[in-house]
């Protein structure tokens, strides 16, 4: 007997396999249409209506402006390439790490976007961000003016965040607030260390500091603070992606300058004065003019 297919679907079974994809139709439409989960919206320049995909410029070629979102642009020509914004949110401050920009925003979440193809890669929230950003409740918060506030918020974002542009080990990107540190990987966003100041302490997130491949930040606790009585009044954390961190002993006005590359200046004061730690080697440079053991050459010194 022979098979005709056609004439195996009845009324009655055609009528559920259309409202199957009617209900699948309907879905599929919603989940194209639903929100993104963190607002996010990318749209290209004013100048062009071609998509965001095809209007690809470098980092290099590109200039940045924050607030309340990001605007991309051509340095070139000064024509605006692409915006991005998260809805109910302003963005604070944006460091470039390679080809994607990392952006501060005022509700405590750090983005990292990529400038070629305008993708959004991750989103991290960093608790406390958001509270230390506004600042609310601090001594003079209530006579500040909207100005002052604002400027406040930028400056706080642009100390919290400390990018690590490490060629050979993976960049990162590191988030500081007075209670919390928090390392990112950045081409994932895959959270790689934190840390809280002992108790009693807090960090320093102006004075940090960072290399191609560590963040150097200095931690202050008052005197009297702290579980031990002998609790350090200063001191500078060593977070690396490469290496285990370290604790350098410094006085509480420790102040560090990057030099490029894996150096650091320590300027500790008129007692203690002024040396280099290197993050590659994980230890303190030679003084200029002397060979450390089994050294094969003098340190350079800086002009």
């Amino acid at each position: 007997m022979s098979f005709n297919p056609l004439r195996s679907l009845s009324p009655r079974s055609v009528l559920p396999a259309a409202a199957v994809l009617l209900v699948l139709a309907a879905g599929a439409a919603a989940h194209a249409n639903r929100p993104e989960p963190f607002g996010d919206r990318v749209v290209p320049g004013a100048s062009d209506a071609s998509p965001v995909s095809a209007q690809s410029t470098s980092a290099e070629q590109t200039d940045f402006e924050v607030g309340p979102g990001v605007e991309a642009y051509s340095k070139t020509n000064g024509e605006r390439l692409w915006s991005y914004r998260r809805e109910g949110a302003t963005a604070l401050h944006l460091a470039l790490v390679g080809e994607d920009a990392v952006v501060v925003w005022d509700d405590g979440m750090v983005t990292a976007v990529n400038t070629g193809d305008h993708s959004v890669r991750w989103h991290r929230g960093v608790p406390g961000l958001a509270d230390w950003l506004r600042a609310d409740g601090e001594p003079g918060a209530d006579d500040r003016t909207e100005g002052q506030r604002k400027k406040l918020m930028a400056e706080r974002a642009a100390a919290a965040l400390h990018p690590s542009p490490d060629r050979v080990n993976d960049a990162f990107v590191t988030v500081v607030t007075p209670d919390l540190l928090m390392g990112f990987r950045e081409r994932d966003g895959d959270l790689r260390f934190n840390s809280r100041p002992p108790a009693g302490c807090d960090f320093d997130p102006a004075r940090a500091a960072e290399t191609d491949d560590a963040v150097l930040v200095p931690r202050l606790c008052p005197p009297g603070s702290g579980a031990g009585s002998r609790q350090l009044p200063g001191g500078v954390m060593v977070f690396s992606l490469a290496d285990h961190g370290n604790f350098l002993n410094t006085g509480p006005d420790v102040v560090m300058r990057p030099l490029g590359g894996h150096r650091v200046s320590i300027e500790d004061g008129p007692v203690i004065g002024s040396w280099v730690y290197d993050t590659a080697q994980g230890s303190r440079e030679a003084a200029c003019g002397t060979a450390a053991p089994f050294a094969a050459a003098r340190p350079a010194c800086d002009k």
